[in-house]
């Protein structure tokens, strides 16, 4: 945006607005006739595509906070009041959840590529160092929206991190009271965490204007690494690079929507959707994917302020590292070294991002301490070393000139990819099966809801719920589940006579009254299933302690360890019925325990409970519900129907979520084949002019 404008017009209209504020003139310099070298490749794509994503955060953002209450008390409910009752409510929240975790990906595929092809070096430091403030204020502002629907996760990710603080020497302690708004998390904690995550996507914002703003000023970087030094080595930003960052974008979508609509909870935690208990401390805390590598890197140092530093300094290293790479060559296509040690550390992120999810104990803690010296190494050592040691291959003067990577040149990548997937599936086969021979994997059930076309069998639903009534609810409610729900589409398929005949047969605590006092009426339409206990309490002293949980959401509270390859196998079949597996597999799994076990007094041993002694006695037995229809009245047939009854009140938008996930990724690919010939039709001019200067070259 530097040098006078190559914007004309004869429009008098214009001109008047360009006199008085040059906006339009701004616009066309910066996003029309902005020159862009013409070997851009695929990976140049995704700064766009996070600004698009930063756009979809944002506005999905503003609107889910319209129905968010931040009350630790509200929180939760208010989550899954906003998925259940709001008109799309569910895209809206899984569209802003799953966005995060493709913001993430597409901001590191950003940045492996900026280190790979040197677009930290000069004249581009400043640009960089704004790329790691954007970074550092997208961890901040994801982890603040992490915590807000308050389930066990959040909470104790909130707890554990806010603690970190606590390392800084003599104010940390008053830095945690701070953060906390008091001697806990709580209320005061999620406040100001509600605000601070709506106000920073704003200063992203903010940031990333000025990250424009140097790119115009500095230039883009490309492959080769070479400043562009005639006309012939670019091409006007629109159509070229429009159309080419609007057809990966729209690529890019189809993944996010096939997360999105149809395994939208892959990439979460299932104890999030437990509503957060202090009192309770989940087996093992893990963060977002995103967030792992420096988890790794935080526990594998077991002093408290050493790890803090180390997870904050593998950060600020980012900040220097157009000094701490030496090399006068920029792009690794043309320093062999550097790209051998540029893909281990790549492999060493990888891994320690796996080890992050893996408990911090025996071999899982050397090997992180292992990478996260390398990790530190590759900055402070190899990258200095090799400036000074390293032998690059000849430079092309011009980007006309510059050769395109040979067929093996390539494939470095895709080897380098293949070799990491061999170390993953080596170290995880040998983890799934120590974890199965631990405790073993609930068996894979047939349901008529999998799959890209699946939807609920309404019959099961009605007799998943007749064993709800008659068994479950005795001692679990379904308190986000409201009666009206039993008609409404996509559900059981009652009618609304019977749904609320249903409502009738409960008692509803309501009031005041007109004398001020409480009472019990019959149930309506509108009221939600209520909970048979007054409060958890009084639940916990009925059951020696232990709370009966809330069933609404239990089919996504509930999962299991797939393993390793077997989660990126789900990805493609969709697999998201680990919970209702799980439940099946618990209500059919009650044993005598084994000799060698000590079964505490009034437990029950569970072959699939975690840790196998369980407080609920075994709930089904042959012949225990008297269906209507010719089903077997089994008690594996009861659990399949209540697991499945379960699942819609987890999920009761499955079938339109799919519908519409269907609808729209047929759109994206007509539009992505369209684009792609689009493209390929304005980009072959420039094509042949490059292999006419070849072949005169030649």
């Amino acid at each position: 945006m530097s040098g006078p404008s190559k914007f004309q017009t004869d429009n008098r209209y214009i001109l008047w607005l360009e006199a008085r504020l040059p906006i339009i003139s701004f616009a066309y310099d910066s996003f029309v006739a902005f020159p862009t070298p013409k070997n851009l490749n695929f990976l140049w794509t995704f700064g766009v595509i996070l600004s698009f994503m930063l756009v979809i955060q944002i506005v999905t953002g503003v609107v889910l906070v319209m129905h968010f209450t931040p009350d630790v008390d509200l929180a939760f409910n208010s989550v899954e009041h906003l998925m259940r009752d709001v008109n799309y409510g569910w895209l809206l929240r899984y569209a802003h959840a799953n966005g995060a975790a493709m913001f993430f990906l597409a901001v590191y595929v950003h940045m492996f590529r900026g280190m790979y092809y040197g677009s930290y070096k000069e004249p581009r430091e400043v640009l960089w160092i704004l790329g790691v403030i954007i970074y550092l204020l997208m961890m901040a502002t994801g982890f603040l929206g992490y915590v807000l629907p308050w389930g066990q996760m959040s909470y104790w990710a909130a707890t554990v991190i806010t603690n970190l603080f606590s390392a800084i020497p003599l104010v940390g302690d008053t830095v945690v009271t701070w953060l906390w708004g008091g001697y806990a998390v709580g209320n005061p904690t999620l406040t100001r965490f509600f605000s601070l995550h709506y106000l920073l996507p704003f200063v992203i914002v903010a940031f990333v204007a000025l990250h424009i703003w140097a790119t115009h000023v500095v230039g883009q970087n490309n492959p080769a690494g070479i400043e562009p030094k005639f006309e012939s080595d670019t091409v006007p930003f629109t159509p070229y690079a429009t159309l080419k960052d609007l057809f990966y974008f729209v690529v890019f979508m189809l993944l996010f929507c096939w997360f999105l609509f149809y395994i939208p909870n892959y990439l979460g935690h299932a104890d999030n959707y437990i509503p957060a208990n202090p009192s309770v401390t989940p087996a093992h805390i893990v963060p977002e994917w995103y967030y792992l590598p420096f988890y790794a890197i935080l526990r594998a140092i077991p002093n408290k302020l050493m790890g803090v530093i180390a997870m904050f300094g593998s950060i600020v290293v980012l900040f220097f590292l157009p000094w701490l790479d030496t090399s006068k060559v920029k792009s690794g296509r043309y320093r062999p070294l550097f790209k051998i040690f540029f893909w281990i550390w790549v492999a060493t992120c990888v891994l320690l991002g796996w080890l992050g999810a893996q408990p911090a104990e025996g071999v899982y803690t050397l090997a992180a301490r292992i990478l996260t010296a390398w990790y530190f190494i590759h900055f402070l050592v190899v990258l200095p070393m090799l400036g000074m040691m390293e032998k690059p291959l000849p430079v092309p003067e011009t980007i006309d000139e510059a050769e395109n990577p040979s067929p093996l040149k390539k494939k470095v990548g895709t080897a380098a990819a293949i070799a990491l997937l061999a170390v993953l599936v080596g170290v995880s086969a040998g983890t799934s099966t120590a974890k199965a021979a631990e405790q073993p994997t609930p068996p894979q059930n047939q349901w008529s809801f999998a799959g890209a076309f699946g939807t609920y069998d309404r019959a099961q639903l009605q007799r998943g719920f007749q064993v709800y009534r008659e068994v479950c609810a005795a001692c679990h409610g379904l308190t986000l589940v409201a009666y009206r729900n039993l008609a409404e589409p996509g559900g059981p398929g009652f009618t609304k006579e019977q749904a609320a005949a249903i409502a009738a047969e409960a008692q509803i605590k309501d009031g005041p009254n007109d004398q001020g006092e409480m009472f019990e009426r019959p149930g309506r339409l509108a009221d939600r299933f209520p909970s048979p206990y007054p409060n958890p309490q009084a639940a916990a002293v009925a059951f020696n302690g232990v709370a009966p949980p809330d069933l609404s959401v239990m089919a996504k509270a509930r999962t299991y360890h797939r393993g390793f390859p077997t989660f990126l196998f789900d990805i493609l079949t969709q697999y998201q019925e680990a919970g209702p597996d799980y439940i099946v597999a618990y209500l059919t799994g009650y044993t005598d325990p084994p000799a060698d076990f000590k079964l505490p007094d009034g437990a029950n041993y569970n072959k699939y409970y975690a840790g196998h002694a369980t407080a609920m006695p075994p709930p089904l037995a042959d012949g225990l519900v008297a269906y209507t229809d010719d089903t077997p009245q089994t008690a594996k047939q009861y659990a399949k129907d209540v697991a499945a009854f379960l699942m819609w009140t987890a999920e009761p938008h499955l079938e339109a979520r799919k519908r519409l996930g269907f609808q729209v990724m047929v759109f994206l690919l007509i539009l992505t084949g369209l684009l792609y010939f689009t493209k390929k039709r304005v980009w072959d001019p420039v094509h042949q002019h490059h292999d006419t200067h070849e072949t005169k070259k030649a």
